[in-house]
């Protein structure tokens, strides 16, 4: 795991991590020496098994479910996680969903409006609330959790998936400009095939993992430690000069 003594004691909000990317991404800020508040929407278990982990290390840790489509749930995590650890210097915005593969003539406005909440509304909700916890610490950050789909366009069915991810990335410049005079930077993680995860595991079948695989450089899919490994990168304070960027994570197959 990670040895970056740069993350000791700092104060993390880590949304959906207790599953798939969000889990090894909270326990790699553990690993690192990080307090860290874990939002959780189902998984509940995992949730008390990282919070547990990270006091046996001496570290501070708190579980905190809602729903972050709900504006209310959002407020009131980021001032649980304050009210837990004493202050917030990095948010990880990781919630998100495909929900289910639909085509443009199958689409009805109420599963658009849905995924698009879950993945853009939900992150606004938390970082609205955030902006002024993390305004407060000299050196802070937030790392959004993007998608290759939103660069390439995704697979077929994914559609509302890859437009909501595609808005992440311009949601990422335009906030790094808009916070970047309190000391906040803000940039974002583009992961591509990333197997072993829930996701994946219901929304792409093996065939076409395989497919991808093949189209790879590498010759390999990614896991959830190798985008933990970038998000920590992006919020260690010491790469104090980079924000609006968008870290693409895919082995080589998309590149710009």
């Amino acid at each position: 795991m990670n040895n970056n003594t740069k993350l000791t004691g700092k104060n993390i909000l880590i949304t959906a991590g207790a599953q798939g990317i969000g889990e090894a991404i909270t326990k790699h800020f553990i690993d690192s020496g990080a307090n860290v508040a874990i939002h959780y929407f189902s998984s509940a278990d995992t949730a008390n098994q990282l919070k547990e982990y990270a006091n046996k290390k001496g570290q501070k840790a708190v579980t905190i479910s809602g729903d972050l489509t709900k504006e209310s749930d959002a407020n009131l995590l980021v001032e649980k996680t304050v009210e837990a650890l004493g202050s917030l210097d990095i948010l990880i915005n990781n919630a998100g969903s495909m929900v289910a593969r639909k085509m443009l003539n199958e689409m009805e406005a109420d599963f658009w409006h849905k995924v698009m909440d879950i993945n853009l509304t939900s992150m606004m909700f938390v970082t609205r609330a955030a902006a002024p916890f993390l305004a407060k610490k000299e050196h802070s950050s937030i790392v959004n959790l993007a998608s290759l789909a939103g660069r390439k366009g995704g697979h077929s069915g994914s559609l509302v998936y890859s437009t909501s991810k595609g808005a992440i990335l311009t949601f990422t410049r335009a906030l790094s400009s808009e916070l970047g005079p309190q000391g906040t930077r803000v940039n974002a993680v583009a992961p591509g095939l990333i197997l072993g995860t829930s996701f994946h595991n219901t929304h792409t079948t093996k065939e076409s993992a395989a497919a991808t695989i093949a189209g790879i450089p590498i010759q390999r899919p990614g896991n959830a430690d190798d985008v933990a490994r970038a998000v920590l990168y992006l919020a260690s304070e010491y790469d104090g000069f980079i924000t609006g960027a968008t870290l693409d994570i895919n082995g080589g197959v998309y590149n710009m």
